[in-house]
């Protein structure tokens, strides 16, 4: 399989899939930011639904990409990585990337998506030790700060986002803070 090639070449440099290897559609345009991110925001995708393979991951990587792209005209997909259920993550817009996930903060941090619904259950342990083990790459190559803040999506927006199950567990991870500034906390959207 051609993904399964491209990826072990790759692996030795990043520890996640490229762009290339989903075949992601181009960026409309790419804004950078300069500096080491103080921001990860944890989300899941909701839909699609869970991925359990490399072939299922990318198709729902872009199917991710298309609705950001095409249905809200975003430049791209919004999120910076997203953790499949085959347990590898897939580069969104990369790191340093002005994303489209998280309003007021796309420009300060990275956005993490866990594929699939995470409100009753909980993500597969090999979903949360790849998020984990991205962070701690960013962290150790100085893109992630060392000193960063860990939040869910929901507490940055009206929304329920990371899912329940997924929040209580980033709770648990360093760095997590129990900061909340959602600018209109009435209005919760999936």
């Amino acid at each position: 399989m051609e993904l399964k090639t491209i990826y072990d070449g790759i692996l030795r440099k990043v520890p996640y899939i490229p762009r290339e290897a989903w075949d992601a559609k181009p960026p409309k345009s790419v804004e950078k930011f300069a500096g080491r991110i103080p921001y990860v925001i944890i989300h899941h995708s909701y839909q699609p639904a869970a991925c359990l393979t490399g072939p299922e991951c990318c198709e729902a990587m872009l199917s991710m990409q298309k609705f950001h792209q095409q249905d809200r005209g975003w430049n791209d997909i919004g999120y910076s990585f997203a953790i499949g259920g085959d347990g590898r993550v897939y580069e969104g817009r990369g790191f340093n990337v002005v994303g489209a996930h998280a309003p007021r903060y796309n420009d300060k941090s990275v956005g993490i998506c866990m594929i699939g619904d995470w409100t009753v259950d909980m993500p597969p342990e090999n979903m949360i030790s790849a998020a984990q083990s991205l962070i701690e790459y960013g962290v150790r190559r100085s893109i992630i700060a060392s000193n960063y803040t860990l939040i869910g999506h929901r507490q940055v927006r009206p929304t329920e986002c990371p899912g329940e199950k997924l929040f209580k567990e980033i709770q648990n991870w360093p760095h997590y803070s129990p900061m909340l500034d959602v600018v209109d906390p009435n209005g919760i959207r999936t």
